[in-house]
């Protein structure tokens, strides 16, 4: 998964911050810190060590000659961190992308329904991760993961987690898993239609068709069977969706401002949002459907998600796409663009990728 704290999501939507002085202050932090090619030579060892060629890395560094400003300003700047709920929805959900993202879902609707029928994961889920990940396939990223990565490595604040990250996308050039020219994603390394992150690559990038490679940045079959097997594995549950929008009077707010105790742990978007309660209790407390009409008796038991002015009661299978981007922001985008794409996404015949033997 793509990295699940840093990945941008979205690419056409987020705005860049300028901060002409990133790069200067991330040099002053350390002044004791190794130059730029003393601390790679010292990957280089470590990557020796771990069984890849020196072909493949004297290709990998070949022109990796400094640090990427434009990687560190972009770190610093995060779309999730920096928009509220409303703003960021408003930008990810726009007229454009709906209907642009229904007509490219409807191309693949019987392959999104024989990956989910095989993960468990439904088709408006997998259709929303890929529309929020890559536009629906229409932009990938641009960046050398390699020196965007050996950036975000060299960086002492995520320093360590960086490092093995790009020594997982050496090992994947490595096993021949992808060229290296073609080895290009966004500023924080995530790569390919799915944008996962290396290690999330290494561990739950999938087959789909049984061609012997793990295409992430062109089969759509491999695409959506990655992005399956991601959610399932990080505890996607077949029988129970995300969640709903519900309805929060100033009075229930008020209540549950002062007697509903916040998640603890993780990341800050589980921090955001409130513990458990069973539905009964939302139902005292005055949480409503956005019709006012009182909440199903089905409903699980759910943790509140809030913004300024829209609220989501959210079920088990939403920490799965939190650890797909642990943002709050990103997780009801997904959910509410694969609402929106599959709606009145029309069924059509099966494209060519779906009639492939699969594995």
């Amino acid at each position: 998964m793509k990295c699940k704290l840093l990945q941008t999501c979205l690419l056409l939507v987020v705005a860049p911050v300028v901060c002409t002085s990133t790069f200067a202050q991330a040099q002053a932090q350390d002044a004791a810190r190794p130059s730029f090619s003393e601390w790679l030579a010292g990957v280089r060892t470590d990557a020796l060590a771990r069984g890849i060629r020196p072909e493949i890395l004297d290709e990998a560094f070949a022109g990796v000659e400094e640090p990427l400003p434009v990687v560190l300003e972009r770190d610093r700047a995060q779309a999730e961190t920096v928009l509220s709920l409303e703003k960021y929805l408003g930008r990810a959900l726009t007229p454009k992308t709906i209907s642009a993202g229904r007509e490219i879902v409807s191309r693949h609707r019987a392959l999104l329904n024989e990956v989910s029928e095989r993960y468990g994961v439904p088709p408006r889920i997998i259709a929303g991760i890929w529309g929020m990940e890559s536009s629906f396939g229409r932009f990938t990223g641009t960046r050398p993961v390699v020196a965007a990565l050996a950036t975000l490595a060299w960086d002492p604040r995520r320093s360590t987690f960086f490092r093995g990250e790009l020594l997982d996308a050496l090992e994947i050039v490595n096993r021949g898993d992808i060229e290296l020219a073609r080895l290009r994603g966004s500023w924080a390394g995530a790569m390919g239609q799915v944008q996962f992150m290396p290690s999330s690559y290494l561990k739950f990038a999938e087959d789909w068709d049984g061609d012997g490679h793990r295409d992430v940045w062109s089969d759509e079959a491999d695409i959506f069977a990655s992005i399956a097997n991601y959610l399932k594995g990080n505890g996607w549950r077949a029988d129970e969706t995300w969640g709903r929008e519900v309805a929060v009077g100033r009075e229930a707010a008020r209540r549950i401002a002062g007697g509903v105790a916040r998640r603890s742990g993780g990341c800050r978007a589980r921090r955001d949002m409130t513990v458990a309660l069973p539905r009964a209790r939302w139902d005292e407390l005055g949480v409503r459907l956005p019709g006012g009409k009182a909440l199903p008796a089905s409903t699980p038991t759910a943790s509140l998600v809030s913004g300024t002015t829209r609220h989501f009661l959210v079920y088990q299978n939403y920490d799965a796409l939190l650890e797909y981007n642990c943002a709050n922001s990103y997780a009801i985008s997904v959910a509410l663009l694969g609402d929106a794409v599959m709606s009145a996404a029309p069924a059509k015949p099966a494209v060519a990728k779906a009639k492939r033997a699969r594995k």
